[in-house]
């Protein structure tokens, strides 16, 4: 793991000490910040792939940071924080982390969250992001397209959708931001004329909404535009 560089980030610098000589030991490249700016800095300045970002923390606090990391990069994100309120955990979630970590922590489960983000990263993310010749990337959030084996990922985790369901997202995700009407869905993925076709595709949108959104009833990636048709949402 010593390719492996990992950025802690908490204003208590007993925490982030412990928690470095944790990664180190298994031989993983550990840096350190005390505030959410301090991390971005680090951030910019050098190749970092994985955060462990503590929410409360002074100057600038790990929500803020991590939407201001995700508007740049597309490295894992971990959230380490004392709060272990739902609504906390479904806003670090929602804005953009990978996963959440309530204080206190075993080292064990630390340990075992940073294998799995890290292992996805490399597997799906910016290191396996080289497609061979029968496949193409399709990177869009924490959405990932998979062209060669046909799949999509959330958060490197496989989204088991239906062969209509596949094509629709193949379809958006090569068009982002592009709104199509649900007529040229159709016709695009049944290879129909189209004729009183809204409800088909909106059931069809329902279900894939229900499956890679943490919210379906407030969609972050598919989109509605009303009137005229439905999109994916671009984001870094």
């Amino acid at each position: 793991m010593d390719d492996i560089t990992v950025l802690v980030a908490d204003d208590e610098r007993e925490i982030t000490d412990a928690i470095c000589k944790l990664l180190e030991h298994e031989n993983y490249t550990t840096r350190k910040a005390y505030d959410g700016i301090e991390a971005l800095q680090i951030l910019r300045s050098e190749e970092i792939h994985l955060i462990i970002l503590d929410i409360m923390m002074p100057k600038q606090d790990g929500l803020t940071t991590t939407m201001k990391i995700r508007q740049e990069k597309n490295i894992p994100i971990i959230l380490l924080s004392a709060k272990t309120e739902k609504s906390d955990i479904i806003l670090g979630l929602d804005i953009g982390a990978d996963d959440y970590i309530p204080k206190p922590y075993s080292p064990d489960e630390l340990l075992a969250r940073v294998r799995s983000q890290t292992r996805r990263y490399m597997t799906l993310g910016n290191f396996g992001n080289v497609p061979d010749g029968n496949s193409e990337i399709i990177r869009n959030g924490r959405l990932l397209l998979n062209t060669g084996e046909k799949q999509l990922y959330v958060d490197g985790v496989c989204v088991k959708l239906t062969p209509k369901e596949y094509k629709i997202m193949d379809y958006l995700m090569h068009n982002i931001g592009r709104v199509f009407s649900a007529e040229e869905i159709y016709e695009h993925i049944w290879n129909e004329t189209a004729y009183s076709v809204e409800n088909t595709v909106m059931v069809h949108i329902r279900r894939i909404r229900e499956k890679i959104e943490i919210n379906p009833g407030e969609p972050k990636y598919l989109k509605v535009v009303w009137g005229i048709g439905y999109k994916i949402e671009k984001y870094n």
